[in-house]
């Protein structure tokens, strides 16, 4: 609305009343494919969603080969919504390439997952555009949040202080009325979000930084630890081009298999990649890790040979 534009200005420090907004609106529409919805109060304003975006300067082939590759490389990683905010930009990407001879350009470039690839959970456009505009603007949302197997919906106001994409799940860092605790809402299970006109409160000392590598999302804060472990020679090879940290070395041992020395953090994510290694891979030390890699493993064995049984 002219309203939220109003706001957004004077965010970026420029202060003018709602009625410029609404002439400036009037007069850019005869010139760009701006629309005006009429259907109901307040009026809303918004960017023809068939209409191709523009960019001074304009794209280079290079750039717009870069942007679809990107397209490739997130489909399966980002929610739905967030990819069709930058849909015009690809479109732009795409009639640039077909412009100058390069719309087999995607039949010739593929982007494989280095993991097991997973469908992005379902997010509403209009939740997420809510969510945005609260972190833009400053303000509490109201929301309709419905738990992991829970039937209905809990409604209360929050603070949004960040947004964490980790994996293919969005969550939204807040606060919930006017407790202090930190808390984590997938954006998937917003059910209905609305802005409200009361500031949001931001907890002291609060970083979005410092509350990830608190492990509030599942990793542990991880310790540095020099790491030594053997491979097979075929799986480390990759680590040759993709080595673990600056100070990794690769050593030729006795067996066939190479030894990787690397200083690296001790984190949940860290004994998942060990782990999905299987027998490829024989943690050396430090002798905590070494052992809880082998008890993984016995548990393992234990599980497949009663199901043998």
């Amino acid at each position: 609305t002219a309203s939220d534009l109003r706001r957004r200005l004077e965010v970026e420090g420029y202060v003018v009343t709602k009625r410029t907004v609404e002439r400036d609106l009037q007069a850019l529409s005869v010139i760009f494919p701006l629309m005006l919805d009429e259907r109901s109060r307040p009026y809303g304003w918004s960017w023809h969603q068939d209409a191709p975006a523009f960019d001074l300067p304009g794209l280079s082939n290079s750039e717009a080969l870069t942007l679809l590759l990107a397209r490739e490389h997130l489909s399966d990683l980002l929610p739905a919504a967030t990819l069709a905010q930058l849909r015009s930009h690809f479109r732009m990407a795409e009639i640039k390439l077909a412009s100058h001879g390069g719309a087999d350009w995607m039949d010739k470039v593929r982007v494989i997952p280095a993991a097991q690839p997973l469908l992005a959970p379902r997010i509403e456009a209009s939740i997420q555009a809510t969510i945005n505009d609260a972190l833009l603007l400053g303000r509490q949302v109201r929301v309709a949040y419905r738990k992991r197997d829970a039937e209905t919906d809990e409604s209360y106001p929050i603070h949004p202080l960040g947004l964490v994409q980790r994996g293919q799940v969005l969550y939204l860092v807040c606060t919930i009325k006017n407790y202090p605790q930190l808390r984590l809402l997938a954006l998937h299970r917003i059910q209905a979000a609305a802005t409200l006109e009361q500031a949001l409160t931001v907890p002291a000392d609060f970083s979005l930084d410092g509350y990830i590598r608190s492990g509030a999302f599942g990793w542990l804060p991880g310790e540095s630890i020099h790491l030594e472990a053997a491979f097979t020679e075929e799986v480390a090879a990759h680590l040759e081009e993709t080595p673990l940290a600056e100070d990794q070395i690769l050593s030729a041992l006795p067996d066939g298999r190479v030894k990787v020395s690397a200083t690296v953090r001790e984190t949940l994510q860290l004994r998942w990649w060990l782990q999905g290694f299987g027998d490829a891979v024989e943690v050396l030390s430090p002798t905590a890790l070494r052992q809880q890699q082998a008890e993984t493993a016995r548990r393992l064995a234990n599980r497949y040979n009663r199901g043998e049984a």
